[in-house]
């Protein structure tokens, strides 16, 4: 099959060279297009075919430029030529090339072609009745391809500017600079099968108004890879998008700025995913990020006064298999309830632990039943509140026939009020699926261990299950933060009645005690469990005398890991933890509070409180004098050599963390000396992730989404979100609330994310929205609910909501009754 000749027609050029410079510059370089937008005729009563084009796909490149013929056209047509020429024969294509404008006029010409691709220069190329032409043939269902310079093409154009989506700025550097484009998108067929980090030379367009959320975006390029100059857009600059457009499809990269662009053959492979679907020859998904495409609605309503009839304190949620939505409420009443704070008094911190099941089919909710913890003394100082309570909960992966639940808590009853110490634990309990309704009565405790509560914090509560019906636990520090300025908690001295309160050692350091860790045990049908193997330890370990590990421990060296999850189709387990107080770095001490994210892939040391972040140290302390430093920890060979310490004194070596992120922003990272101990100077700080920033801050991990075509409902999340990892912050001001991509070569070993995309718009933030995020979970019909904590502390308020986010963009396009080749699907 041999392609059209190229018609080389000069009449537009010789008119567009009567232009005045300055007009000509203005037009190309502005990117504005209110001010002089001129008005379009009505598209004319059109004899196109709907859609344009057929089984005989044919393409038309159009090339017109108002200025000189840019030398990327003849290359960028015999790149379009060869794609139709080779690969699939299905996939394959007659590629027509011209630059008389005229073309767009002519219906029945017009009408031949499934797609039109703008290989333009800058400028007005199309008169009045041709952009009409242009306009009429989208409406009928046409495919539109832009490459690079077309974004500069009918400035004045109103249309034109939806059309592709976005206008370069004029400070667009012109340079050709080699830049890393991460590829967010991995179904589309223009990204699915190109590099996670794709590294090219090119042009790189600023844009004057960032298109994201009002498009599809499928690649973006990092601006720290390269010098975007002044205009930058930051963190989020995208390259490549797609949108179904007034009736159409459009597509637009802003690479192809070079002639050696189009010889590459991933740029090839990239331009032939979006023909492919610009063509009819497949569909594809380009509604995916588009923030309108999302609906945010509160599900539960505000509590009845003086009670918690809808919600109680959020703290954690489960979405049955069924859709319904199991969520607890850690112990705090409402703002008018009684809270005890008086030791010698025997109700001192009870309070009610609810357990909420919202039913999507009836919109209900009913209140499953209650336990009585130790979780409600209220605010004030960490010698006062308290974070125990009902914690989190977990279904057996039998629960459609056993209705078991499982309940991480602190009960009431187990409170020593002597040595101010309680019992943890994890429970099974029975539902009633039909009442809903759960049986106290059935309780049976998996697991148990003591938790100092003279003072607060860091409970965690998290758990979930893996493939083989493991259960992850996690618990905090149980550690109070106030002793040791916000750094490492590893002061030795505070204690009541002889049990340290301000020592992370003797817990989340300690390979012999289970708070500040990760467990992982596999609970049998009567009400025990065994341990699996990979466990950090067996528990068995003679090491230093024996008897100094705990074989639950999966994970040690985590702060406060309120969430956790497990990623269904990889068996990853993934982790956030709160960090301490500190809100600036130290020369003297070590890092600032790092709020941590980790994929986890095998058994291992986390690092608190001796490490933070990318095997960061912290510094140890002298007795009797915790106020003066002594040596830095050594990450690769840590030793809790506190006098607190009941467990190994030699530690498995850290590993690093996936995301950390501190006030000052995402992965603080520092030039370090010749025994590798950061400057933790923050003038010589590089933030290698650039798209987060602290503050206030409290990490919320979030799960990986799986679409499941045979399960996804109405309101599923679409496939683009497959494989993605949610991060989050209670807090919604500078903090994350992204979906991030890890690379399957390094997740595990501390490798960073190799891009991220905020949700705050699709989770919307600030008034009105869910502004902190306590839990989100997906539902097996692929929605997404998420339980805002509301806005007081310890208590349950009118904010506190369960929410249901849900897609409404709609099905892939094209239609599949409008592929061009039914085959090719």
């Amino acid at each position: 099959m041999q392609s059209a000749p190229h018609h080389r027609s000069r009449s537009r050029r010789a008119a567009a060279a009567a232009l005045t410079a300055g007009a000509l510059a203005a037009s190309l370089l502005s990117g504005g297009t209110t001010a002089m937008a001129r008005p379009l005729p009505d598209p004319k009563a059109s004899a196109l075919p709907s859609p344009p084009g057929g089984k005989n796909v044919k393409v038309l490149v159009f090339h017109a430029s108002a200025t000189e013929e840019s030398p990327t056209v003849d290359a960028g047509i015999e790149a379009i030529e060869s794609i139709g020429l080779t690969g699939p024969a299905e996939q394959r294509f007659k590629t027509v090339a011209t630059d008389d404008a005229s073309v767009f006029t002519n219906d029945k010409r017009l009408g031949t072609f499934n797609a039109v691709v703008f290989l333009t220069g800058g400028g007005d190329v199309l008169d009045p009745e041709q952009e009409a032409g242009l306009e009429s043939y989208l409406k009928a269902g046409g495919g539109f391809l832009g490459i690079h310079d077309a974004a500069r093409t009918e400035p004045y154009s109103d249309w034109f500017t939806g059309l592709i989506g976005a206008r370069p700025a004029s400070a667009s550097p012109t340079a050709v600079q080699r830049a890393v484009v991460e590829i967010p998108d991995r179904s589309h067929p223009a990204t699915k099968d190109l590099p996670l980090e794709w590294k090219r030379p090119d042009t790189w367009f600023n844009w004057t108004s960032n298109p994201t959320g009002k498009v599809h975006t499928v690649a973006k390029v990092r601006e720290s890879s390269y010098q975007p100059g002044t205009g930058a857009n930051g963190v989020d600059h995208p390259v490549s998008w797609c949108r179904d457009y007034d009736g159409g499809r459009s597509f637009y990269t802003a690479m192809g700025g070079t002639v050696e662009s189009f010889a590459e053959t991933d740029f090839r492979d990239h331009l032939r995913g979006a023909l492919l679907w610009t063509t009819r020859l497949s569909r594809a998904d380009c509604k995916a990020t588009i923030d309108a495409n999302y609906a945010a609605v509160r599900v539960t309503q505000p509590n009845q006064p003086g009670q918690q009839d809808q919600i109680g304190e959020p703290h954690g949620m489960v979405v049955a298999p069924d859709g319904r939505v199991l969520y607890i409420g850690r112990g705090g009443g409402t703002n008018e309830a009684p809270v005890v704070t008086d030791w010698n008094n025997p109700d001192i911190g009870k309070g009610i632990g609810q357990i909420h099941i919202y039913d999507p089919a009836t919109k209900k909710v009913t209140l499953a039943g209650a336990l009585t913890v130790f979780g409600n003394k209220g605010g004030g100082d960490e010698l006062t509140k308290v974070e125990e309570g009902l914690l989190g909960i977990e279904l057996d992966p039998g629960f459609e026939s056993n209705g078991w639940v499982y309940l991480h808590y602190t009960p009431h009853s187990g409170l020593d009020r002597d040595k101010q110490v309680a019992e943890r634990r994890v429970s099974r309990f029975t539902l009633d699926r039909a009442t809903n309704k759960l049986d106290l009565a059935s309780e049976k405790v998996l697991l148990k261990w003591p938790v100092q509560v003279h003072s607060c914090c860091h409970a965690g509560g998290g758990m979930a299950w893996d493939s083989k019906g493991n259960l992850y636990i996690a618990t905090g520090d149980n550690n109070s933060s106030g002793f040791s300025d916000g750094y490492s908690g590893n002061n030795p001295q505070p204690n009541y009645k002889g049990l340290s309160f301000a020592d992370a050692r003797r817990t989340a350091g300690n390979t012999h005690n289970l708070n500040g860790k990760i467990l992982r045990i596999h609970p049998e049908p009567d009400g025990t469990y065994t341990l699996p193997e990979g466990n950090l330890f067996t528990g068995k370990e003679q090491d230093e005398g024996g008897g100094k590990t705990r074989g639950e421990i999966y994970v040690m060296g985590v702060r406060n890991p309120a969430r956790i999850s497990v990623d269904k189709k990889t068996d990853i387990l993934y982790a956030g933890w709160v960090g301490p107080d500190a809100g600036a770095p130290s020369t003297t001490w070590g890092p600032a509070k790092y709020d941590t994210f980790a994929a986890i892939t095998k058994a291992g040391n986390h690092g608190w409180p001796f490490c933070m972040g990318n095997k960061q140290p912290y510094r140890d302390r002298n007795l009797p004098d915790p106020t003066k430093p002594l040596g830095w920890y050594d990450c690769d060979a840590p030793k809790n050599e506190s006098p607190n310490n009941d467990g190994l004194v030699n530690l498995p070596p850290v590993t690093g963390n996936t995301i950390w992120y501190s006030p000052q922003g995402g992965a603080p990272d520092f030039p370090r000396n010749a025994a590798g101990v950061p400057s933790y100077k923050n003038e010589e700080a590089t933030y290698l992730l650039p798209w987060l920033k602290g503050g206030g801050q409290a990490t919320m991990d979030g799960p990986v989404y799986r679409y499941d075509a045979a399960k996804a409902g109405a309101g599923a999340w679409p496939e683009y979100w497959d494989g993605k990892w949610f991060v989050g912050d209670f807090y919604d001001a500078d903090n994350p609330r992204h979906a991030v991509l890890t690379d399957p070569k390094t997740v595990g070993k501390g490798g960073l994310p190799v891009t991220a995309e905020s949700l705050k718009k699709i989770i919307p933030v600030g008034q009105g929205g869910i502004r902190n995020l306590m839990d989100w979970k997906f539902a097996p019909d692929g929605s997404l609910y998420v339980l805002d904590y509301g806005r007081g502390f310890f208590t349950s308020d009118s904010q506190s909501a369960l929410w249901h986010v849900t897609y409404t963009g709609g099905a892939a396009t094209p239609a599949v009754k409008d592929l061009a080749r039914k085959a090719a699907q």
